[in-house]
């Protein structure tokens, strides 16, 4: 079983990342393949509402200059995800935001129905918020969500303070136990299968 992890910081090897090689060694423990993808520090398009993605069935986003599609080109390989991310003003880091918004909206159903996590890191404050908004998308394609021991929060201001926080690594290692879990459950010989899913009937209130 597959697991991706989404480095959501423009510091490739900062607090986010080491939170996340915390849970990554974890799931390798329990016998998880995983892979850490960072979608790096160059600028990215925020979604423009144009529907191409799904008008065309393209199963990516039209725009095809940026990370996105190099992102959501996994997913359908991953039987899980983490996404990890800094804390910016009690959210997380827009670029992801952005990213993950076109991902999801584009390659989402390569996402629905499987296991996924969410992670992030602040000097001091914010983080529950931030780490609120990285699990609606996910509520919303009808993943299993993992938690841990606390929310799947550390904490660090400089680059490597995070990895002193000794109570959020356990916490990220106790996230990596979880998901193992879910996983090997989910896909044990004789494992019930996903309840189905019904039609989906969108109900606008502005007519």
């Amino acid at each position: 079983m597959r697991v991706l992890l989404i480095n959501g910081s423009p510091r490739e090897h900062g607090n986010t990342s080491i939170a996340l090689a915390e849970v990554a060694k974890t799931l390798e423990a329990e016998g998880m393949e995983t892979e850490t993808f960072w979608i790096g520090n160059q600028p990215v398009r925020g979604c423009a509402a144009c529907y191409a993605c799904i008008n065309q069935k393209l199963g990516k986003c039209v725009f095809d200059d940026d990370v996105c599609n190099r992102l959501s080109a996994r997913f359908a390989a991953a039987d899980a995800f983490v996404v990890g991310s800094p804390t910016y003003y009690g959210q997380p880091a827009g670029a992801l935001l952005a990213v993950l918004q076109r991902a999801f909206f584009s390659a989402g159903a390569a996402v629905k129905g499987k296991v996924a996590a969410s992670v992030t890191v602040c000097r001091r404050g914010g983080s529950t918020a931030a780490f609120q908004s990285l699990n609606m998308p996910f509520e919303m394609l009808s993943t299993l969500l993992v938690g841990s021991q606390y929310w799947n929060v550390v904490f660090g201001r400089t680059p490597g303070e995070s990895a002193q926080d000794a109570e959020g690594m356990q916490t990220m290692r106790t996230l990596g136990r979880n998901m193992a879990w879910a996983l090997k459950n989910l896909h044990r010989d004789g494992a019930e299968a996903r309840p189905p899913q019904e039609d989906w009937q969108p109900m606008h209130f502005i007519r």
